[in-house]
């Protein structure tokens, strides 16, 4: 239907209003993005307000999060994120139809919102934020700008009406202020500036560089070699977890919502604190000192019975009794903090650190230099703590402290100061309620107590007698051990559970307790069909 005689053009339409508003911000977002690859020293703004948003949220949400998805938690937390995002530049969009300065505000609120949550990390150069931000800003104001003015229009036929608001079917019709066709390439454009600014920022901003360094990196051959694997000690199961856990597949647990790209000819490690001679060492320091190699299980304190969040590698670094002994422990330094450069930080007993040969600075993993997302250049590994306490990946500094004086990140947010890893056992096949054939078939998983080692693996079906498992050959009491009980299948549906004795002579405990403040307790049972 034509305009009629008369008839006054007034604001955009709804929808058009909010599309111009949520492609606004994606250019914002894009434009921020891309100055924060291109300048050193910033880092993205949208995972600033996500790492603000994690260090706001209690401890119990948290524990929450990690327990309901895992390693799905960071990514799902970045969608919200940009949800909510998308959603507010929809509202500034139709805000906009009456109110455009207030909506241009809003735009320039949300930049400063990212460059304020950036500037909190000590990280940031602030001129570099500022910069991204700003250009944002304008980038975003220009478009929601550009694009309301061009966007399809209400036509008022009632001149005592509020154009659109108020008015009926039949009063208003839409037309375009400069024609459909170009006000939808003007959208296809401004979201192939967002599209293109994110991801040429993120290209930027991607560890490929660091990537280069690390591959061209030479891991001295250790001073001590781990032992020689024994043989017997992989039983070759189809399905059970293989004796080292491939990098690629070790899970990754903490706090970092992108892994930090940490360039090793910029990096160097400070020991501080309550010490004699405070030292730093540069990356090749650490490279040209005596090496250790160890086979070593690490764990998740939010790992649940029978979870996949556990792994065992072989790792390669200095010990830490030889960086402690440099540097010379004063006496009542009770805790050793590890801090990473993103600002997280882990603490254990400085006694641990001093006595357990193999706890070290590793900067290899499975024969090569740390992977990124594992911590290069360098972390800590520690046998027998769960890494909530001591597995600090990207490690700046090391500080001897008291724990009175300081405190781990997750201990304020209600887990345990201390974190000893707990005895476990996990059946990895068959699968849970997955149907097998009757007959004899493989029962096989793996144990872990690391620092005290596995003895004993039992197998239970239904409410049947523990069946002890045939263990494969020990590969060091630090890492975890495989397990195999052949089990002749009838049919019909069965509960098989499994429990482990550590070198002690502790048999992990039946009564079930929840991940929370240090370490899931229970035994791992499933179900399993057995078809006839």
């Amino acid at each position: 239907m034509a305009d009629r005689p008369g008839a006054r053009g007034s604001g955009p339409t709804r929808g058009a209003a909010a599309l111009a508003g949520l492609l606004a911000t994606a250019v914002a977002l894009g434009l921020a993005e891309l100055v924060s690859g291109l300048l050193p020293g910033t880092g993205s703004l949208v995972l600033a307000v996500g790492d603000t948003v994690v260090e706001a949220v209690p401890g119990w949400l948290e524990r929450v999060a990690i327990t309901t998805l895992g390693t799905a938690d960071k990514p799902t937390l970045m969608v919200g994120v940009l949800v909510l995002s998308a959603a507010f530049g929809a509202a500034l969009g139709v805000l906009g139809r009456r109110r455009e300065t207030l909506a241009y505000a809003g735009l320039v609120a949300f930049a400063a919102l990212g460059v304020v949550a950036a500037l909190a990390d000590s990280r940031t150069v602030p001129a570099a934020a500022v910069t991204a931000g700003l250009v944002g800003s304008v980038g975003g104001v220009l478009t929601l700008r550009l694009l309301l003015r061009a966007a399809p229009r209400v036509t008022d036929l009632d001149r005592g009406s509020d154009a659109g608001a108020d008015a009926v079917p039949g009063d208003i019709e839409p037309t375009l202020g400069i024609g459909r066709r170009p006000f939808l390439r003007l959208v296809a454009v401004a979201a192939g500036v967002a599209a293109a600014g994110a991801s040429a920022g993120r290209w930027l901003a991607s560890s490929e560089a660091v990537e280069r360094v690390r591959a061209a990196v030479r891991i001295p051959r250790p001073q001590r070699t781990a032992p020689v694997v024994p043989a017997g000690a992989d039983l070759d199961v189809p399905g059970l977890s293989p004796l080292f856990t491939p990098n690629e597949d070790f899970y990754r647990i903490d706090t970092a919502l992108t892994v930090p790209r940490v360039d090793p000819s910029r990096w160097s490690l400070e020991v501080r604190g309550m010490v004699d001679d405070p030292f730093t060492l540069t990356y090749d320091d650490l490279l040209t000192m005596p090496h250790v190699e160890a086979d070593i299980t690490l764990s998740c304190v939010s790992n649940e019975v029978g979870g996949g969040l556990v792994g065992n590698a072989r790792w390669q670094g200095v010990p830490l009794h030889v960086l402690l002994e440099r540097a010379g422990v004063r006496p009542g330094a009770t805790q050793l903090l590890g801090h990473s450069v993103d600002g997280f930080t882990a603490g254990f007993p400085t006694e641990l650190a001093l006595e357990i040969p193999e706890a070290m600075v590793a900067v290899a993993m499975n024969g090569e230099p740390l992977p990124a997302e594992h911590g290069f250049p360098a972390r800590i590994v520690v046998p027998g703590l769960y890494g909530y306490v001591s597995a600090t990946k990207w490690l700046s500094a090391i500080e001897l402290t008291t724990f009175d004086a300081d405190e781990g990140y997750w201990i304020p947010r209600g887990w345990a100061r201390e974190g000893p890893v707990k005895t476990q056992s996990r059946i990895d096949v068959p699968r849970p309620s997955s149907p097998v054939q009757a007959g004899r078939i493989a029962v096989a998983g793996v144990a872990w107590a690391p620092t005290r080692g596995i003895e004993r693996v039992e197998v239970q079906v239904d409410d049947g007698p523990w069946v002890e498992a045939r263990l494969a050959a020990a590969l060091h009491v630090d890492t975890w051990r495989q397990w195999v009980h052949e089990w002749e299948a009838t049919p019909g549906r069965h509960t098989l559970a499994v429990r482990a004795t550590d070198g002690t002579g502790e048999t992990q405990t039946a009564e079930r307790e929840p991940v929370a403040p240090d370490g899931a307790t229970g035994r791992h049972t499933i179900e399993v069909v057995v078809e006839g």
